[in-house]
């Protein structure tokens, strides 16, 4: 019979909120695009294929064409300009113009005859809370009313602005040499609002990083400590970065890492070894005041600002960070940093061994699988899904496409694929993962997280650990422990490690689960009940765990095994393009506590 305690100690109203490494979601209450009638005079469009006879026995656009291509998503003024520019070149060529005519936005010079008047609408993107509120309504408010010559400028705006800003600075890169799917890349390693100095820096550090896994964190981040330890890559790049403005890898950064760029990261991100492949020597001395036991473990996104793993380093015994992606264990990317105290050597992973790519996770996508779609994984999966517009926006362009589609369609669609992590699901029909298919991606159990809303179980899988890959690490303590383990699981999340820990074999007589939001709670008391005999205490607010709450848990049981967690990332991930103030953030900065109780375990086991 399993044991549970709840300890109270402060309000649970808080809620950590994106994994970072995620996107902003779009407004899942989508207004529809304008159903007024179109009133242009103008005569004077070439092209029978898109004319009717009006009043004036002059040939003019067919309404319900024009409201055809509206409902793609495409401003009237735009439709009514490509109509006339494309004549009788057919509908293929219509929708590359269409697509032509939208990423260049503000730039494109509507012809007086069709021109509304309309100015774009600036895009407001300061509200990220609420992004999956209405996920059973939406599309609620139907379509809306408008005058004359009018169209949607809500949701429709925000994704022109948003994917012709992307455009334009993929299109700046690749004139400055670089290829343009490292463009691409940077753009969503470093967000959308970020710098062109800042994309050039990012390209420059991943292909540098890309000559192979550097023995030393300093070789590949900036020595905050003080001094410059250059990289033997450095003073090839040194001139050309210099050139767009881009700092020198030398440079001194803050010691919180807040600057707002990526670190440089290993390439492949295989960590210090991989299941069923050659170990590679690993220098990695640890010094005596970290071994264990205790043993210790801490995450965070890999993709950090500059200077932040220098310092999570630092305050965890200058600890070389294993970074590892977790495509080299799921059909998923998750680009993670592992800092840790365990042995290297034994390790085993989890079996079965999960399929690593989508065909073969997802069998039932094949038949609709194009050719033209080139993805084998999935990219990192997020708190947050896409709205049912944008879904619909791809299937008419798809519709109304050939097959294949015109290369600018194929792009389009891509892009959102990845963004997304969109499955064909049918004929032109793409959809968003399940909450029960990410389960499965991450290493959980069919309907872990079932029993809360849709929306919280996106936003509590997206947070989590995956557990192959946590388990691959956390395998060597099976043979060490074989009656079992005392842990003090930190950020619990809704039981990641827990989870590893019970697929590993490994008992746990006693876990102390610190964790702010209710439902994770709720989720991994649920889990453990079904699952275990041993106590778990879990406890609201990692501020209140203080000295003398850890002693009397050590006198009470005995000690703790283990010290695992990952601290929230909202200040780090390259998608908070707010509040990404490394880990000086109101929520990263917890990142301390984490040292704060890990010291406090260590000297008081010591002590006793």
């Amino acid at each position: 019979m399993a044991h549970w305690v709840r300890e109270s100690d402060g309000s649970d109203s808080f809620e950590w909120d994106s994994d970072g490494n995620g996107e902003e979601a779009a407004s899942f209450n989508a207004a529809g695009a304008s159903s007024s009638a179109m009133t242009s005079t103008n005569t004077d469009v070439p092209g029978p294929s898109t004319r009717v006879a009006n009043g004036n026995r002059k040939a003019g656009p067919s309404a319900a064409l024009v409201q055809k291509y509206m409902d793609m998503g495409f401003a009237e003024e735009i439709v009514l300009k490509a109509m006339k520019d494309n004549g009788d070149n057919g509908a293929d060529s219509l929708i590359e113009l269409l697509l032509t005519y939208q990423e260049l936005g503000n730039d494109l010079k509507v012809d007086n005859g069709f021109a509304s008047g309309c100015v774009p609408q600036t895009v407001d993107d300061s509200d990220d809370d609420d992004i999956l509120e209405n996920w059973d309504d939406e599309d609620a408010g139907g379509r809306s009313t408008g005058v004359a010559n009018s169209f949607d400028d809500s949701g429709d705006e925000d994704f022109l602005h948003e994917i012709s800003q992307t455009d334009e600075k993929v299109d700046s890169l690749v004139k400055m040499g670089f290829p343009e799917d490292e463009a691409a890349l940077a753009i969503t390693r470093c967000g959308q609002d970020a710098s062109i100095s800042v994309l050039v820096d990012s390209i420059y550090a991943s292909q540098t990083a890309g000559d192979g896994y550097c023995g030393n964190l300093s070789d590949y981040e900036d020595n905050s400590y003080g001094g410059r330890n250059k990289g033997r890559f450095i003073d090839g790049n040194k001139k050309k970065r210099k050139t767009y403005g881009g700092q020198a890898q030398g440079t001194r950064g803050p010691l919180d890492g807040s600057s707002n760029e990526p670190m440089p990261l290993p390439h492949p991100m295989v960590g210090f070894n991989l299941p069923d492949q050659w170990t590679r020597p690993v220098d990695r001395s640890l010094p005596s005041q970290a071994m264990g036991p205790p043993y210790f473990y801490y995450e965070n996104v890999a993709l950090a600002p500059k200077g932040v793993w220098t310092t999570i380093s630092r305050f965890l015994h200058d600890i070389q960070p294993e970074f590892v992606d977790s495509k080299y264990f799921c059909a998923a990317a998750r680009k993670r940093g592992y800092i840790h105290n365990l042995p290297l050597e034994n390790r085993s992973p989890l079996l079965p061994i999960p399929p690593k790519t989508i065909s073969e996770a997802f069998p039932h996508t094949r038949r609709w699988w194009p050719s033209w779609d080139p993805r084998r994984q999935f990219n990192c999966l997020q708190t947050c899904v896409s709205s049912a517009k944008l879904l619909e926006r791809i299937r008419v362009a798809l519709t109304n496409s050939s097959d294949p589609p015109p290369p600018r369609v194929q792009k389009f669609v891509l892009e959102e694929c990845r963004k997304w992590n969109l499955a064909w699901v049918g004929l032109n029909k793409v959809a968003p993962l399940e909450p029960d298919e990410m389960e499965f991606l991450l290493g959980f159990p069919k309907d872990h997280t079932r029993g809360i809303s849709r929306t919280e179980r996106y936003r509590s899988l997206g947070n989590s650990f995956q557990v192959d890959t946590v388990a691959y690490h956390l395998s060597v303590l099976k043979d060490m422990y074989p009656q079992g383990m005392n842990v003090l699981s930190l950020f619990s999340g809704i039981g990641g490690a827990e989870v590893a820990l019970h697929r590993l074999g490994i008992r746990m007589k006693t876990v102390i689960s610190v964790e702010k939001s209710e439902v994770n709670r709720t989720i991994l008391k649920s889990w453990w009940d079904q699952t275990q005999a041993g106590l778990l205490i879990e406890i609201s607010d990692v501020q209140t765990l203080t000295s003398e709450r850890i002693e009397a848990y050590v006198r009470r049981i005995g000690g703790f095994d283990l010290v695992i967690g990952g601290s929230p990332c909202n200040n780090l991930a390259g998608s908070n393009r707010h509040h990404r103030d490394g880990l000086e953030g109101e929520h990263s900065s917890l990142f301390y506590h984490y040292v704060r109780i890990l010291d406090s375990v260590k000297s008081i086991m010591e002590r006793l």
